[in-house]
């Protein structure tokens, strides 16, 4: 697809040291050297490590934790995201006698409120979420604010009126950044449809090819993914169309593939996971806080955009980025509107 913007409807807005036991998913454990002055820090990932995604960039949040703090890591991953599985992971790594434990993404917020009361002197932090407690803090990096961003971009380079979402399970971060997604194309374009579909798994690459093959068919010429180690799924389906181009999130996925990716809704969860530890290295984390990083931190959140991206569009989406971190332009957070089935 030739990134060619579509002509706008009325204007633009201007501008370790700890084995851990299996879990019921076939967890893996990593264990760091000792370090004896280092604090000791769990890290739960409901997927695998290396899932060129959102698991991955908690996963290298905490290494770079351990390098710079000294902590001692252990690493369950590959836990099954259902509640019974998570909570008994997060015991597990409670009971080890680690100092804080960080669950990796919203979808433990049940499992960590319930395993936070059983260890009240362990402190117990949630990415991605906003659950609270005594011993329990949430650290989220805004990823519905570079969605919206996608969105007004998407919005502003689709030539035939019809882009593509695309996700897999609804932890709620997850819904923010669709409706986040949704909202930017209304934005920029508010005669474009948006064709949004959750499949139910973050990792099923067949899953993910025949979706976007089917949004493809449908008229999508752009599909923004929010997905895990599924995502070369729908990389398969737009070569094998010969049409159509995708946006990332969590990191930079221009950077590796331009001509699939024309942008990246950067949304790096590893910043909550590593500010986390920082915070607790240095006396500063305290339950019941929920610490939000936006913007206005673009090491954490920010959109990137392929290099055949005209220049005007960089210079308006620029100047909407702005207006979202001075609060001019407030980033929808709900969606009530159809959804795409699977195929």
């Amino acid at each position: 697809m030739r990134l060619v913007p579509k002509a706008l409807v009325g204007a633009v807005a201007a501008a370790g040291i700890f084995a851990v036991g299996a879990c019921a998913a076939p967890a893996t454990t990593e264990n760091a050297p000792q370090q004896p002055t280092g604090i000791r820090v769990g890290l739960l990932l409901a997927g695998p490590r290396h899932d060129g995604g959102f698991m991955e960039a908690g996963y290298h949040g905490a290494k770079r934790a351990e390098q710079q703090f000294g902590a001692q890591l252990a690493v369950v991953d590959q836990v099954a995201p259902k509640q019974p599985e998570l909570e008994r992971a997060l015991r597990e790594l409670a009971g080890r006698g680690v100092d804080l434990v960080v669950a990796q993404g919203g979808q433990n917020n049940a499992a960590a409120e319930v395993v936070a009361a059983e260890f009240p002197r362990t402190t117990f932090v949630v990415t991605q979420s906003d659950v609270t407690g005594p011993n329990l803090a949430s650290y989220e990096v805004l990823q519905e604010q570079s969605a919206w961003l996608a969105g007004a971009a998407a919005g502003l380079l689709t030539e035939s009126g019809v882009v593509g979402h695309m996700s897999g399970i609804r932890p709620v971060p997850g819904l923010k950044g669709r409706a986040a997604f949704v909202a930017g194309v209304a934005h920029t374009n508010p005669g474009a449809r948006v064709l949004t579909n959750f499949s139910g798994d973050q990792d099923d690459v067949e899953l993910a090819r025949r979706v976007a093959t089917a949004e493809l068919d449908a008229g999508a010429d752009l599909i923004f993914t929010m997905l895990n180690a599924g995502r070369p799924g729908v990389a398969e389906a737009i070569r094998a169309a010969g049409k159509g181009r995708q946006f990332g999130n969590v990191r930079d996925f221009t950077a590796e593939d331009p001509a699939v990716f024309a942008g990246s809704a950067i949304a790096d969860s590893g910043v909550a996971v590593f500010r986390a530890v920082e915070d607790f290295a240095n006396g500063r984390l305290r339950g019941g806080e929920n610490v939000r990083i936006g913007l206005e931190t673009p090491d954490a959140v920010r959109l990137t955009l392929a290099s055949d991206v005209p220049e005007h569009v960089r210079t308006e989406l620029d100047a909407l980025r702005e207006r979202i971190v001075n609060g001019e332009i407030e980033v929808r957070t709900t969606y009530t509107g159809p959804e795409f089935p699977n195929p």
